[in-house]
């Protein structure tokens, strides 16, 4: 064996190592940053999210108005009969499941087995659209789905239902750039959140998942009905789950 393959040998060594740990320290990162970023978020109401960020690009480079409207409301402040209505409306199964409704799953395969020509309707929990809004850019991909995956356990574990709640209906887009029960309240029915009536929370609910097509305060005949059944859907769906030691 030459003199020169004998020194080169330690050098591939020695870079493969220094590759392998250079792969598992960024891994660890990877894993961990969302760790932390839902731990913090147990505690502190997020002012923007990614998505809201990604909307004002968006909306940048069409030329359109970049600001949006968003209010944070605690607990305490959040209309039950909103909460029940996207419930209802959103993840009827919420408070069975751990982050993921195998169960509707199983459906929108079934579903999309029998009309494969048909987009396969979604099946996301209102943990999984958490997961989406709050952390990851509106891109759709298999990696992002798994991101997405991986951020909902981590809600699902580290987060009450009651908390998962709050989040999700103080960041929701309910109109065009407008974000929140509170500030949907005062766009579509120019008042503050805590004085919806049932049915104003239920045509809130009833424009999900597409309130730039549709609208809660000029509703279709379509919106109408699907607030009908929202409406009768909220009777017996609980608005308060037990705290486990979050604040508002």
């Amino acid at each position: 064996m030459s003199e020169e393959n004998t020194t080169s040998q330690p050098k591939v060594r020695t870079s493969t190592k220094k590759f392998f740990s250079f792969a598992w320290k960024l891994a660890l990162i990877l894993l961990l940053v969302p760790v932390f970023q839902v731990l913090l978020l147990r505690f502190i109401n997020p002012p923007i999210t990614t998505m809201m960020i990604f909307r004002g690009i968006d909306h940048l480079f069409s030329g359109e108005p970049v600001g949006f409207s968003h209010t944070n409301l605690s607990w305490s402040e959040m209309p039950d009969n909103f909460i029940q209505a996207v419930v209802a409306a959103e993840d009827q199964r919420f408070y069975d499941h751990h982050g993921f409704d195998m169960t509707e799953i199983e459906n929108a395969q079934r579903e999309h087995a029998k009309h494969p020509n048909r987009p396969m309707r979604g099946a996301s929990t209102i943990s999984q659209q958490v997961a989406k809004n709050l952390f990851l850019p509106p891109w759709h991909s298999f990696i992002r789905k798994g991101i997405e995956a991986y951020y909902t356990v981590l809600i699902e574990f580290f987060w009450s239902k009651q908390r998962i709640l709050q989040m999700y209906a103080n960041i929701v887009e309910l109109a065009p750039n407008v974000y929140g029960v509170e500030a949907g309240s005062e766009y579509h029915f120019h008042k503050p959140a805590h004085l919806l009536t049932a049915s104003e929370a239920s045509r809130l609910a009833s424009v999900l998942p597409n309130p730039v097509r549709w609208s809660a305060s000029s509703p279709s005949p379509y919106i109408l009905r699907r607030s009908s059944r929202i409406l009768n859907q909220m009777r017996g769906i609980p608005s308060d789950v037990e705290e486990d030691g979050e604040p508002d």
